[in-house]
This record gives structure tokens, sequence and C-alpha cells, in this order.
């Protein structure tokens, strides 16, 4: 890129661009193994200068991807056909919660545990709470349609926003979504977005839903013996309407004692765990909830109590930071995230523990129990073939036993291989003709969640070559 293009881009924004080293390099990656080439990175003022940016990326053809707070695990932030990164970070507005409505509107960049402990005092609540929420921003939520723990009870990010403000690749400006509390005008195409990794517009602004707090949330630590069948357990959790769980959780032994090493919240036994969230309006009811769980485990071959945690977001908390502990402990691990039905869940168990033999690695797994949506993690180089060869095993293994190949982390750049297969067909077909209408000139996040469509799609767990279509569109 010639000096007069970045001087003509500079001049039309109120932001700022930075072409400087130590922010390209910041921006080149995220939480994966995935790495990118930033050429620029452009800290907007205004929708005007997002407007103002993807106006010139269309005349100048240059890639443009969207970023937060960087932690995506399959690459969904990383600029792997370069470009310049918008880096959407300090848009961190919170408006006043509109009661009646049930509703806030937000900035992109607002970290997703400071906007709960911003509604907190006034017992509002936006339930999605990935592992990573200390961290990850409402815009990467929205673009990967993130869940959490509590999806359990309340779903993943798609069923609370409302609305959002837009600019696609045309640069042009919409909202997407009603101001109105419902709508039946047409399908609702904000549902699109949601989950589209930045590929078909970039959001400025959210107006999310929200919930009301319970007047009390407790964790509940539950030994699991290695004898016990974790898929039954998690069926006859789901199955009791008459609890209120917001969560079911599990992690294995090893990730189990990364929890029990930290302060401040004890874990019970010696072996796996089983993290539970209950709801309740008092005292007294959550007395009667914990009577009616400790009935409903009994039969299930547990031998050891249960352990309570009075503040169930010290208790998620700790279980977020688990995955990235125990990376660090093991070094360089895959990092998968695959959902299969509940019948299927110690069949998946089985297979991740085959998997591991039969590469030699070490192999843990933890995750959303609850909804049958595990997070397998190989201790093995994730960009090497045999990181490579781990991660299609447990991806195929997923299918085979009628699950996806994503539960809530999204595709990105590491398993657009496998949307076809998962869509089919005609469904990939109305999604590339919104893409084209939405961003005719492919400059939204190329290489991202569609696979390429002259050639056959890069295998998951590396990036495209230039050979399989994995050029910027620039080329």
């Amino acid at each position: 890129m010639d000096a007069g293009a970045w001087h003509s881009l500079r001049g039309s924004l109120r932001g700022t661009l930075h072409t400087e080293e130590a922010p390209r390099a910041a921006a080149s990656r995220d939480a994966s193994f995935v790495v990118g080439a930033a050429e620029a990175v452009v800290r907007p003022a205004d929708a005007d200068d997002v407007v103002a940016l993807v106006r010139w990326a269309r005349q100048h053809r240059v890639p443009v991807t969207a970023r937060g707070g960087g932690t995506s695990l399959d690459g969904e932030s990383v600029p792997v056909a370069g470009g310049v990164v918008v880096d959407f970070s300090a848009w961190r507005t919170i408006e006043p919660v509109d009661p009646a409505a049930r509703t806030v509107r937000v900035g992109p960049g607002v970290v997703n545990h400071d906007l709960h402990q911003a509604l907190r005092p006034d017992r509002w609540f936006f339930p999605p709470n990935p592992g990573s929420w200390r961290s990850c921003t409402i815009g990467g939520n929205l673009a990967t349609n993130a869940s959490g723990p509590r999806s359990f009870r309340y779903g993943p990010t798609r069923r609370w926003v409302h609305a959002a403000d837009v600019v696609l690749g045309s640069g042009e400006t919409t909202t997407l979504g009603p101001t109105t509390a419902k709508r039946s005008v047409g399908p609702e195409l904000l549902d699109l977005v949601v989950g589209s990794e930045g590929t078909l517009g970039l959001v400025t602004s959210v107006t999310l839903r929200l919930a009301r707090s319970p007047a009390r949330r407790c964790g509940v630590a539950v030994p699991i013996p290695a004898s016990a069948s974790v898929g039954t357990l998690a069926r006859s959790l789901a199955a009791n309407s008459s609890l209120p769980l917001a969560a079911v959780e599990y992690v294995d032994p090893r990730v189990a004692d990364v929890l029990r090493a930290r302060r401040g919240v004890h874990f019970p036994g010696s072996g796996a765990l089983v993290l539970l969230e209950l709801e309740s309006e008092g005292e007294d009811s959550e007395t009667a909830s914990l009577e009616a769980l400790d009935n409903a485990l009994q039969g299930h071959r547990l031998v050891e109590p249960a352990t309570v945690v009075p503040d169930a977001d010290r208790l998620w908390t700790a279980r977020g930071e688990a995955g990235a502990v125990l990376a660090d402990a093991t070094g360089p691990s895959v990092r998968e995230d695959v959902a299969v039905p509940l019948a299927q869940i110690d069949a998946l168990l089985a297979r991740v523990a085959k998997i591991a033999k039969s590469a030699g690695v070490e192999s843990h797994v933890y995750g959303h129990l609850g909804q049958g949506n595990l997070h397998p993690m190989f201790v093995v180089d994730p960009a090497s073939e045999a990181g490579r060869n781990v991660r299609v095993a447990v991806l195929e293994a997923a299918r085979a036993l009628g699950g996806t190949v994503s539960g809530e982390h999204g595709v990105g750049a590491v398993k657009r291989g496998y949307v076809a297969a998962e869509l089919g067909d005609v469904a990939l077909g109305v999604l590339r003709g919104w893409k084209s209408l939405c961003d005719p000139d492919g400059i939204l996040n190329p290489g991202k969640l569609l696979p390429d469509s002259e050639r056959a799609a890069p295998s998951p767990g590396r990036l495209p070559s230039r050979a399989e279509g994995g050029r910027t569109p620039r080329e």
C-alpha cells in the first residue's frame, strides 16, 4: 500500500490510524494459534469513521477485520489476509437501562463482566457469561454467538440481542432489529448478523435484552467418581424441571486439580467435578433447592458430599480461567469446542480418550455438560501435523455422534472446512448470497467462516494456502 493511500485514510478519520510495528503485532493474533499480519490498526472515534474506513477499503480492495478483546479461539479476529484491523475495544459506552423494555444499548467494546457489574445494582443482567467474560467484549459475543455456563437456562447471545447498528461491507449503514418489543415484518435479518464473525458488517452499537437477576445465586461443586456415568447424570439434571438450575458444567480430574489449587474457592473431592448454579429468591428457597438437588443426586453413585459456593460468580470466574491456567502449565494445546446430544456425552468422552491414546498425547475435558457442549483439550502443538490430526479426529467424532464442530466458539479460520458439511449446499448458498449482498467486494474478514467457493476448503487446523484460494481481496 502506498503512502498516499494511507494518508487519504488518515485524513478521513476523526479517530487514529496506526502503522507502527507494536500495535500491528498486537492486532495480528488472538487467543488461538492463528497468526496474521495487520498492515494498520484503526481506532475509530465514531460510526462515521467506520463508514469512511469501509468505503476507503472498498476503493483500495483492502481487507478489514474487526477486533474487540482478542479472546477468540479460532482466529476470528486475526487478519489472516492482512489489511486493516478496526479496534473497537475503546467503545465502552453503557446507556441507561430502559426498564419497561428491559433493554440496554451498549458499545461493542464493552467487556462482558463490566456490563454485568454495571447492571448488578438494579438487579438486571445480561445472561451470556463466557469463560473469558472478564476480557471478552459484547461485540465479540455477538460475532460468535457466544454462550457460557448460564446458557443452560438462558441460551446463547442470539437470544439476547434485540437490535444492532451495522456498517455493511458496502459502506451502507442500517439498523437491524426492531424498536418495538416485537415485530412481524418478514424474517428478522438481525439473526444473520449474530454469529457472522464480522464477515457481513461491522457492529457499532448493540441493544441487548436483559433478564431480572434472582435474589441469590449459589454454586455447587459435586465430586464425580470415575465409576459414575457423566452422561446419565447430565440427562437426569437436564430433565429435572423442578430444580432452578442455571448452569450444569463439567471439569475432568486434571482440570479440577487446577481449580483446587486456586485460592478463594474450595473444591471438594479428588477427581472430576460437576459444577452447578442454583437460582433462588431468598434463603429459605435456596435451602429448599439445595435439599431438592441433594435428593436428585441420590442414586448416581456419588460417594462424596457436594460443596456450596455462596457466590456463583466466583465459581464461574475460577472455572473460566481453568483452561488458560492449564494451557500455561502444559504448553501449546489443541483447544476444541464440540457439542453432541446429551445421550452421546459418554460416547464423546470415550472417543476423546481414545483419540488422545492413539496420538500419544495428554488430554483434558471441561465444558457445558448440560448442553452437551464440551471443550476437549489435547496437549500437542495445534499448528503441527499431529495437532491437525487430533483436531480433525475430534471434530469428526462429534459429527459422527450427531453433533456439531462448534458449540459456541465459532468457526473462524480454523474450522471453515466443515461449514458446508454442517449447513448443506442449500443453506450455504443462502449464506453466500447474503454475504454477496452485504459485502460485495469480500473485504470484511476474508478467510473466515465461509469456505472457498471455487476450490476445496482447507482442512481444519491450518490456514488456507494461496493455492487453496487463501488470497487477499487485492489479488
